[in-house]
């Protein structure tokens, strides 16, 4: 920065104010006032540019002076006390706000006393303290909504904020409060048209935040913390709409509503972008997610979910010492955090580790619980139909659905116990006994089908797996490529071959449609169908006819090769080789210079692919040199010289 000219100071600062550059106003105010430790001008400055960069500890700091330089200022005592509330110092802040004693400041007292109470969670205080202010009072009205929303009130709420919207004209932070309300009661239409005018006006009143640059790969420096960011409510509203759109299971959508939010960087982020960008990017990247979610929880405050979502993350990832570790080392937030519902799962999900018979009994109680409220909300919902009552069928239909997704949940935690011993029999014993509240339900109905299939049941699992896959028929690729092997496999072993290629067709054409949309996108359907299907020729004997199926299935390379398509190759050449190497099998000679030429075009394809997914929080990984499709194919091509003896 230049030199500033004697005499310039005050425009110069106040110039750099009023164009929101107030880091560079900071810093010419702090040479100052290292210059006039006591000057009331750059204090007064240099706590309302702090403020306006959410660094609130040291803007408590710049009034917590001026307060004790100039105590008859009465605006000094406002700011310092609002200071210590958004830094989550609500004892501090509770004792400076006793201090306002001008008639002038009394309903602002009351007003920050009652944020604090809420802060605090004691919503008795806070609702008695509001009770003391005019109920005209927007402020009044708004605070209360806030209250009856804590209070799980959410339709009640919703009219609070939106006759406070009325008297106040647009507020994007009660705009953001609707959204959330309907969020709450499932109304995500509703809650989405609101997050869209928060975000529509936040793109056209502040170009300067670069809303949507992130993901089109626009490079931009961080917006920071700003207040003119906090009073958009832009951030807030894209963590909603990320939340909406990952409960509607569009992982996409979730994702890209985290990276159109204003550029911050990562240390500058809040505790619930950390949470969803976690969460949304699980899939593709764990050992950061797991990172996230564990600094989280050694905050003073985060979202209320964190915990319950790192217990379960850590359970589906199979790392159940860790699960136990952190529940046990949190005892204290089982209570705040965890419903009785998600604490007993969790509970009977880590005691099947070690006694599987225990957990079984602790399932088995949760779904006899879980039953006898599915039938009361069944019978609700017909009680509401006969009484022609569309509210309450509506909000009874809700309820039975989330009831019953529970319900399912703790299901299929049970039938693991028995699937992961291979009692396929027991498995669908389980099954056979939620008929009657789930036979509706597509998951239930796919993991019959799983079931059936396992236990070489082909025709029952066909009824099984049918419907589910004609319900996408027109959007055939939704549907996992392991449902669309199994259901061919199926129609090949009861001989319905024709439905059987029907069926690959139908995959065939959607796949080259997506390959001229978008010709470099992998899409490992069709190529699954036929490794299953080569696989099951394989597991057979007819190697012959497996083994050119599996080869040919990968074709072409480029854009079917892949570490799910190569876990499925290499096990047939692994079974191959084995029964090859016991003179269980020979192979014609022309059948093993194919394979021998297929393991090749896969070591000069693989070089890219890895192997293996490791698993995220690992301590010992795989050498990045041997974790490769190439490396394993000239392994496999070793053996295969070994066992025909071509390198005698």
């Amino acid at each position: 920065m230049t030199a500033i000219k004697d005499g310039e100071y005050t425009a110069t600062i106040y110039k750099l104010i009023k164009d929101g550059q107030y880091v560079e106003a900071i810093h010419i105010l702090n040479g100052q006032l290292q210059k006039h430790t006591k000057s009331r001008a750059a204090l007064s400055l240099l706590g309302f540019c702090y403020y306006h960069i959410q660094d609130f500890a040291n803007s408590a700091e710049c009034y917590e002076q001026l307060t004790q330089l100039h105590p008859e200022v009465e605006e000094y005592k406002v700011y310092y006390a609002q200071s210590l509330y958004k830094v989550g110092a609500y004892p501090e802040a509770t004792k400076a706000s006793f201090v306002l004693d001008n008639p002038n400041s009394h309903s602002k007292m009351i007003k920050l006393q009652a944020c604090i109470k809420y802060c605090e969670e004691d919503y008795s205080a806070a609702k008695s303290l509001l009770e003391q202010l005019p109920q005209e009072d927007p402020d009044y009205i708004h605070n209360m909504g806030c209250l009856l929303y804590q209070d799980g009130k959410h339709e009640e709420a919703c009219k609070k904020f939106t006759s406070a919207m009325q008297m106040l004209g647009y507020v994007p932070a009660l705009s953001y409060n609707i959204a959330l309300c309907y969020y709450n009661l499932k109304n995500y239409a509703q809650a989405l048209k609101y997050i869209g005018e928060i975000i529509e006006r936040g793109i056209r009143e502040h170009p300067e935040l670069s809303v949507g640059m992130t993901t089109e790969g626009i490079d931009v420096h961080s917006v920071g913390n700003t207040l003119v960011l906090h009073q958009t409510a832009l951030i807030e509203a894209f963590n909603l709409k990320a939340a909406i759109e990952y409960q509607l299971k569009n992982l996409k959508g979730a994702q890209e509503a985290l990276t159109d939010m204003p550029p911050r960087s990562e240390e500058e982020l809040d505790p619930v972008t950390l949470h969803n960008q976690a969460l949304v990017n699980m899939d593709t990247k764990p050992s950061e997610g797991f990172e996230k979610l564990a600094f989280l929880l050694q905050q003073p405050s985060f979202p209320p979910v964190t915990f319950g979502n790192l217990l379960l993350l850590y359970c589906k990832h199979e790392y159940f010492d860790l699960a136990a570790d952190v529940l046990a080392e949190n005892a204290h937030l089982t209570y705040k955090f965890l419903s009785p519902y998600m604490y007993e799962f969790l509970d009977a999900l880590l005691t099947c580790q070690t006694a599987p018979e225990e957990a079984f009994r602790k399932f088995d109680e949760m779904n006899g619980k879980l039953t006898e409220q599915l039938r009361k909300l069944a019978k609700q919902v017909q009680e509401a139909r006969l009484a022609r009552d569309d509210d309450v069928q509506k909000k009874a239909l809700q309820d039975y659905d989330l009831m019953q997704e529970k319900y399912i949940v703790v299901l299929m935690a049970q039938a693991k116990i028995y699937w992961n011993r291979e009692n396929f029999q027991m498995v669908e014993k389980i099954f056979r006994k939620s008929v009657e509240v789930c036979n509706e339900n597509d998951t239930w109905k796919l993991n019959v089908a799983h079931v059936l299939f396992m236990q070489n049941k082909y025709k029952e699992a066909i009824g099984f797996y049918e419907p589910i896959v004609k319900k996408h028929y027109d959007n055939i690729l939704n549907v996992s490529a392991v449902v669309l092997a199994n259901l061919c496999v199926s129609y090949i072993m009861t001989s319905q071959n024709e439905e059987a290629e029907e069926l690959m067709r139908k995959i065939e054409k959607e796949e080259e449609q997506i390959s001229y949309d978008d010709p470099e996108k992998k899409v490992f359907h069709l190529c699954i169908v036929n490794l299953v299907i080569g696989t099951l020729y394989c597991a057979k004997g007819n190697y012959d006819f497996g083994i050119s199926r599996v080869i040919k299935s990968l074709e072409p390379y480029n854009k079917k090769l892949g570490t799910d398509t190569w876990f499925y190759a290499k096990r047939c050449f692994l079974s191959l080789l084995e029964n090859m190497s016991k003179h269980m099998v020979m192979l014609r000679d022309a059948v093993v210079q194919e394979c021998i030429q297929f393991l090749e075009h896969c070591e000069a394809y693989g070089k890219e692919v890895p192997a293996i997914i490791e698993q995220p929080l690992e301590e010992v990984h795989i050498h990045i040199g041997k974790n490769t499709v190439t490396y394993e194919a000239r392994l496999l091509k070793v053996l295969f010289y070994e066992v025909i003896g071509w390198n005698k």
